[in-house]
């Protein structure tokens, strides 16, 4: 007798095996080729950068969602606060970090009033909303006002904004809110 449920525990572990290595197998062929690439340099590489109002530069962006959220353009480095009815409460400015979110929908995770950024920098109003690839995504403010470029070198996923702006997100971003990444 043990050798039969010996058999048949070693066929239910071998038909397990099987069935990983398929999956395994069906993930990575549909797996996006450009993924271990890196991150930043503007929009990433394959994403058509959402319609834009020519003549409004600053407009908020079609195809940006409903109702309120945060709206962040990678290729504009630009956010817009906007309101339930839809309308722009204000947008800004922002400097991103070396490592971008990916397009689409997020919420707002955690919020820090004040801490040190991974340059060192101390920054507030900290609102997160994404993680890639261990490197946490979210706004903050520079209490020395400075907007850097990011540094290629080390992987930081914080956008930086004016003090003034920072204060408007922290009150319009509280935990739940929407965020909407955009190309």
């Amino acid at each position: 007798m043990p050798s039969n449920s010996s058999t048949f525990v070693a066929g239910l572990t071998a038909a397990a095996l099987a069935t990983v290595a398929f999956l395994t197998f069906q993930a990575s062929a549909s797996a996006p080729a450009d993924l271990a690439e890196p991150q930043r340099s503007g929009a990433p590489a394959k994403v058509a950068k959402a319609p834009r109002d020519k003549d409004h530069p600053a407009a908020l962006p079609a195809d940006s969602g409903l109702g309120a959220r945060v709206v962040y353009s990678l290729a504009d480095d630009r956010v817009w606060l906007v309101g339930p009815d839809g309308k722009v409460k204000r947008t800004f400015e922002v400097a991103p970090g070396s490592v971008d979110p990916l397009p689409g929908n997020y919420a707002v995770t955690s919020r820090a009033g004040a801490i040190t950024g991974t340059d060192g920098t101390p920054i507030e109003h900290v609102v997160r909303f994404a993680t890639v690839n261990d490197v946490t995504i979210g706004f903050s403010a520079a209490l020395d006002g400075s907007l850097p470029e990011p540094d290629p070198t080390v992987k930081t996923g914080g956008i930086r904004q004016t003090v003034a702006d920072g204060d408007a997100m922290w009150d319009f971003a509280t935990i739940g809110q929407s965020v909407v990444v955009i190309p």
